[in-house]
């Protein structure tokens, strides 16, 4: 028998990219729908490019009442699978969760409470300590503070791929968006009404992360000039700068060979001057390279993802 209370915002879809995972993503659903046992719902899992193995095993789990499984023609990265799984959503609340079972799908009550008493629109499960490498920590924590400052949201250092909403949100980030996306900044273009409640965090099960050092490096890349024009500002921001430095060097120099007559030091202070202004430019250079190469990408009309192949059936949303 449902219960009321927690029938009162609707049922839920489960959005849970994977990746070259097998073993768990059965125990995963037995737990997702023991959860969910009062209230309706679906799974919904993204194959993003993985091998035969994870096929077979999401080919057997697609069998189950409440199991849709959509296969992306190739590794197009977490959040363009979380992003295609969104939108085929048909629950009035998502919640998106990792494969690796990091986070036990127990944690989803907690989400969903938070999504009714706090009468938050997002509401991000976070861990304050977990036994990831330092530079994998220092990394999310790095592109976390770059969502937070494009976004300008309190608190947006606690965001993670565990996260509840409601899916009328993805009404606002409906139309093409180019190969590169964040869920999380796409969120942020529909509401500002965040919450964060602490949530267990585990050893994961299978598997490491496919997450490199370069490929954290890129998403921030992505997301600070993809979503957010504050990069742009920080070039103007150095280029006044650099031109007051110089500005005020110039004086000092000009100051002190009429007052005192002190030689200028030629060969030292032009190189010092030229690296200056020549580092400067370079970094203007690279920024606004990345914008334009963002409106390039934009202009060929690359797909965010392609989806190769549903189940049970045809697509009727495609």
């Amino acid at each position: 028998m449902e219960d009321p209370q927690r029938s009162e915002l609707g049922g839920v879809s489960v959005v849970v990219p994977v990746y070259h995972s097998t073993t768990t993503l059965p125990e995963l659903l037995n737990r997702v729908r023991a959860v969910l046992a009062d209230r309706p719902h679906e799974v919904i899992f993204v194959d993003d490019g993985s091998g035969p193995a994870t096929r077979m095993t999401l080919a057997d789990v697609a069998e189950q009442p409440g199991v849709v499984v959509l296969r992306l023609g190739r590794n197009f990265g977490q959040h363009a699978a979380l992003l295609a799984g969104i939108r085929q959503a048909r629950q009035p609340l998502t919640v998106t969760i990792d494969d690796d079972l990091q986070h036990p799908p127990e944690m989803i009550t907690r989400l969903l409470d938070a999504l009714q008493n706090d009468a938050a629109d997002v509401v991000y499960g976070w861990s304050p300590a977990t036994a990831r490498a330092w530079w994998r920590r220092a990394g999310s924590a790095t592109v976390r503070r770059i969502v937070a400052t494009a976004l300008d949201v309190p608190s947006a250092e606690k965001m993670g791929a565990f996260r509840a909403f409601r899916t009328q949100l993805r009404d606002g980030f409906d139309g093409p968006l180019g190969p590169a996306v964040s869920i999380d900044a796409l969120l942020g273009w529909s509401t500002t009404n965040f919450s964060f409640v602490e949530v267990e965090h585990h050893e994961r099960v299978e598997g490491t992360s496919g997450y490199t050092f370069r490929k954290l490096f890129r998403f921030a890349i992505d997301t600070f000039t993809g979503y957010s024009v504050l990069p742009l500002r920080m070039v103007s921001y150095l280029g006044l700068a650099a031109s007051l430095l110089g500005f005020g060097l110039l004086l000092y120099v000009l100051i002190g060979f009429l007052i005192r007559g002190s030689p200028v030091a030629g060969f030292p202070f032009l190189a010092s001057m030229i690296a200056i202004f020549s580092g400067l430019q370079m970094l203007s250079l690279g920024i606004i390279g990345e914008y334009l190469g963002r409106m390039h990408l934009r202009v060929q009309r690359r797909p965010t993802y392609v989806i190769a192949q549903r189940w049970p059936g045809d697509d009727p949303r495609r």
